[in-house]
């Protein structure tokens, strides 16, 4: 089992974590291609930009290496949180987004350990319920978001150009 840890990213690993997500989400069966949707590839390379929010932070998770090996986008204010949809008007939430682990990785619980820890941080904020999107390429995902809690939501559902996007929503107790 390889030990890794969960940080909240530096400056100088945002070039490495855009790439990283690029790679993860490129290689999803039926998720658009960086030729089909050129400017979310682009915000997913630059996704340190999306820190300049100071409500904002990426976390990610190091090998004992200190290699990447998944990143998370953790919003405190989801008015920020850059979806389409509702999502951005839910009132006493968080969200995350752009979670990936990379493949050499999987099955390690990196997925799961950087979920949490956005969940703990928006129980440590005093928020009420964490709002997340998913699709169907990455419906292996999808149960365990379920084994943490979170719901289907349809009121989040939206679609993205052809892409039609899923939106669960955990409430916190």
């Amino acid at each position: 089992m390889t030990e890794f840890t969960i940080e909240k990213v530096q400056t100088d690993d945002f070039d490495r974590i855009g790439k990283l997500l690029v790679r993860v989400y490129s290689s999803l069966d039926g998720f658009p291609k960086p030729d089909e949707q050129p400017d979310y590839y682009r915000m997913l390379l630059n996704v340190g930009d999306l820190t300049l929010v100071p409500t904002t932070e990426i976390l990610v998770a190091k090998d004992s290496n200190g290699k990447n090996i998944g990143a998370v986008v953790f919003f405190s204010d989801m008015k920020h949180y850059g979806s389409g949809g509702t999502a951005v008007h839910e009132k006493n939430a968080c969200g995350f987004r752009l979670l990936a682990v990379d493949p050499d990785a999987r099955g390690l619980g990196v997925g799961k350990a950087l979920s949490m820890a956005c969940i703990e941080r928006a129980r440590n904020l005093g928020k009420g319920k964490v709002v997340i999107h998913s699709t169907e390429a990455m419906k292996v995902a999808w149960g365990m978001y379920e084994r943490l809690g979170f719901e289907r939501a349809l009121d989040l559902d939206f679609m993205q150009q052809k892409l039609k996007v899923y939106g669960f929503r955990l409430i916190l107790k």
